[in-house]
């Protein structure tokens, strides 16, 4: 259940059109839902900001239908990470609204009238071999009420396709920087901003590059300080982590402000470069 849900049920409560026993009843299950296998949280977008998320890898399509049903039942958003086309599937039987992103892997109902998006995350990638991963946490982050600008495929194989986004980057809140290969995008980008910058190793790369744990290990050593690293292939925690950052920003000076007459209009769509990824 949403602050907003509550809010309105302890107005009506206050307003004398709903008595204290049914919404008392109404908010019996705030905690959670124990389904046996799976317990629903309805208390986390309370604590947290954003309702619990599903990972639908490991768990069956009935699990993920049961689970969607109960979250929508509580709020207006659902968002399912690691989801094949039978998870969607199922869960479209019991939301008709749900949309699936194939590349992403991402399930999303989202039925607010008006979908947030606060401050600027920049979500940047090595080559367009790493978007799968950057795709779910640029959708995951959108979906958590972020303004989201993709640059994909500015690698360091041709640093200057990065260095033509400064103001870009510059403008953000928080930056998830997707690279895998040798992992040396989100060093490069560190050095050159003052926000935080969320660094994800993909398992993109031939064998010396041991499905990620190479560009992990380049991350974790950078020399670039002001940079967190998650683990590999994983866009959602990426932003999860950059939605605090930036929701806690939102409002406030942005990171570094743009010169006089240097105001920076946030480009549509996605960057494109030449391609540094198999």
């Amino acid at each position: 259940m949403d602050p907003d849900r509550i809010r309105t049920l302890l107005e009506a409560v206050a307003g004398g059109t709903l008595s204290a026993d049914d919404a008392l009843e109404r908010l019996r299950s705030l905690p959670y839902t124990d389904q046996g296998d799976v317990k629903i949280d309805h208390h986390r977008a309370l604590r947290c900001g954003f309702a619990e998320v599903i990972l639908c890898e490991g768990k069956s399509a009935r699990q993920v239908r049961n689970a969607g049903r109960e979250i929508l039942e509580h709020g207006d958003v659902l968002l399912g990470t690691r989801a094949t086309a039978s998870h969607y599937q199922s869960l479209a039987q019991v939301a008709a609204d749900a949309r699936y992103f194939e590349q992403a892997r991402i399930i999303v109902v989202d039925r607010r009238e008006e979908r947030p998006a606060e401050g600027h995350i920049v979500v940047a990638t090595g080559g367009s071999a790493d978007a799968p991963v950057a795709e779910e946490a640029a959708i995951s982050a959108e979906v958590m009420g972020n303004r989201v600008t993709r640059l994909y495929d500015v690698g360091v194989a041709g640093v200057h396709r990065l260095l033509a986004h400064e103001n870009v980057l510059r403008s953000a809140h928080a930056i998830i920087a997707v690279a895998g290969m040798e992992g040396a995008l989100p060093s490069i980008v560190t050095g050159l901003v003052r926000c935080p910058v969320i660094a994800v190793p993909t398992s993109v790369g031939y064998g010396a590059s041991f499905g990620g744990v190479a560009a992990l290990l380049t991350m974790l050593n950078s020399c670039a300080s002001g940079m967190a690293v998650v683990n590999i292939d994983n866009g959602f925690g990426a932003a999860a982590m950059a939605s605090r950052i930036n929701h806690s920003a939102a409002g406030l000076a942005a990171c570094i402000e743009p010169a006089e007459g240097d105001a920076y209009i946030p480009p549509q769509g996605t960057a494109h470069a030449e391609d540094d990824t198999p």
